[in-house]
């Protein structure tokens, strides 16, 4: 049997996707998974009936070169044009965890180590907004309190899309050690609004969702700033942030309660490190131009 013109099987081939097409076609001809797999078995092709199903309702897609032979296998017993089918695959896809990515990005478990818990709360969120854009510009400015503490620190960032329909940028908070994640929380300061946050107490994660008023197309810069508040109480002897793709400025700067100053403090970017000199305002800082993906921080030392 035959696909004649007018039927939804060939209007799908004209149109496609190639699922809705090869979906219609399979209906056309009246055949099941099982039956299919059989007929493509009889021509020395091998394929499974959930392969099959994930090739018609779309959640995959043929692209290896047996699989594109079960295509043209396909094509033979649903009585299709040659290359019909084919022809929907259009070019294979970019493969791998750096598509659409710049160069020299890293993954999270390159740079944190509860990584594993970071990609479980992403994956709550539904959201891929971190792999869509990057840093331009960064200025953070961490305060230190009498107590050894961080109570508050405030981000000034400049943000790009490096691919389309961003609408939102995802902060990451890793807490102190030792330090309760349900005390610490994101406010919205400014061209931003705050979305869903998830927590994780035994990692002492938090993610955050600041949603923007626009939609970004690639290369085009947001600036936002937000404010982490921190009332867990817990000594602090470090600042550092991670960077998973490559940035252009980042500033950080900590300023010390003047009745509790460290002894030393000293920046490091990956291993390397060196002593900082303390201002007469009680404040060290870094000035990294561009950044590198990796980790950037300022360590300190209480008497």
């Amino acid at each position: 049997m035959n696909i004649h013109t007018g039927t939804p099987a060939n209007a799908a081939l004209r149109t496609g996707p190639f699922a809705e097409a090869l979906r219609a076609a399979i209906t056309a001809r009246g055949l099941s998974l099982d039956s299919l797999q059989r007929r493509l078995s009889d021509r020395g092709v091998r394929v499974g009936t959930a392969t099959l199903s994930c090739w018609q309702n779309g959640r995959r897609r043929p692209e290896r070169p047996d699989s594109l032979r079960a295509v043209s296998a396909l094509e033979e017993i649903l009585g299709l044009p040659g290359g019909s089918l084919l022809v929907l695959l259009g070019p294979p896809r970019p493969r791998g965890h750096g598509v659409g990515l710049p160069a020299g990005s890293r993954e999270y478990r390159h740079i944190l180590p509860t990584w594993a818990a970071l990609t479980d709360l992403l994956a709550s969120l539904g959201t891929v907004a971190d792999n869509k854009l990057h840093i331009a510009a960064q200025h953070e400015q961490v305060w230190i309190d009498g107590a050894g503490c961080s109570p508050r620190r405030e981000n000034f960032q400049i943000l790009r899309a490096h691919q389309d329909g961003v609408d939102r940028y995802v902060a990451i908070v890793d807490a102190d050690p030792g330090a309760d994640i349900e005390r610490v929380h994101v406010e919205a300061l400014e061209n931003c609004r705050l979305g869903r946050v998830r927590r994780d107490a035994e990692a002492g994660l938090l993610v955050a969702e600041l949603l923007f008023d626009l939609t970004l197309r690639p290369d085009q810069t947001h600036l936002i700033r937000y404010a982490v508040t921190d009332h867990a109480a817990v000594e602090c002897r470090d600042f550092h942030r991670g960077f998973r793709f490559p940035a252009g400025q980042y500033a950080l700067q900590v300023r010390f309660d003047p009745a509790h100053l460290p002894v030393a403090c000293f920046a490091y970017r990956g291993a390397a490190e060196h002593e900082l000199p303390m201002t007469g305002h009680h404040a060290v800082h870094i000035n990294v131009d561009p950044v590198p993906p990796g980790i950037v921080g300022i360590r300190w030392d209480w008497i």
